[in-house]
């Protein structure tokens, strides 16, 4: 766990590298959320790592201004880029959906093609492995679990207490998880031939 005021490319490098210096030696694939220098803190420690972008935080991002009345055809378009069979599909659902809203909503495809390098590394993955990747959303539920520990206390007096706190409520809810992916062999057999060279027999 770390504790910092903000959130910057430097404080990234230093959490990546305590990472490695705690012994993991490498990352195969990162799912990440877009935050300001993340990306590239993992592409320094761990040059080899395959960047995925959280796709839900990117839907977030590029619709919040979006009309009530247009949001559910435009999130039915959308669906059908991040939803493709492979990345040359979803290329053609972007443009397609360019074509369709790009007058009224020119950010949101503009968005997707300056990301995309980040958000189609999923697309070379089977379905099993796409769903494991293509968001945040298991990490956030546990930082949302960790927030509602800290939220009701105005002030820390000190970091360490607020270590403590966390510490403790981490403990809590890590005693669920007692169960495990149904799907992994599936997950794991395709991983294995795409990292062959970086996985141990």
């Amino acid at each position: 766990m770390w504790v910092g005021e903000n959130e910057s490319a430097k404080i990234w490098l230093s959490v990546m590298n305590e990472i490695k210096n705690r012994g993991t030696n490498d990352i195969l694939i990162a799912c990440v959320d877009g935050l300001t220098g993340f990306t590239d803190a993992i592409g320094v420690v761990y040059p080899q790592t395959e960047i995925q972008q959280c796709i839900i935080h990117q839907i977030r991002n590029c619709t919040k201004f979006v009309s009530y009345k247009d949001i559910k055809a435009l999130m039915v378009d959308l669906k059908a880029v991040y939803c493709a069979p492979d990345e040359q599909a979803a290329l053609f659902q972007l443009e397609a959906f360019d074509e369709k809203w790009g007058g009224k909503y020119p950010k949101i495809a503009v968005s997707w093609r300056n990301n995309w390098v980040n958000l189609s590394t999923y697309f070379k993955y089977p379905q099993e492995v796409r769903t494991l990747i293509y968001t945040t959303n298991a990490i956030e539920g546990f930082n949302r679990q960790l927030r509602k520990v800290t939220k009701n206390k105005g002030v820390f007096p000190t970091d360490d207490s607020l270590f403590k706190m966390l510490y403790l409520a981490m403990m809590d809810i890590t005693k669920k998880w007692i169960g495990h992916r149904q799907d992994w062999g599936q997950i794991h057999s395709p991983l294995e031939i795409f990292f062959a060279d970086r996985l141990p027999g």
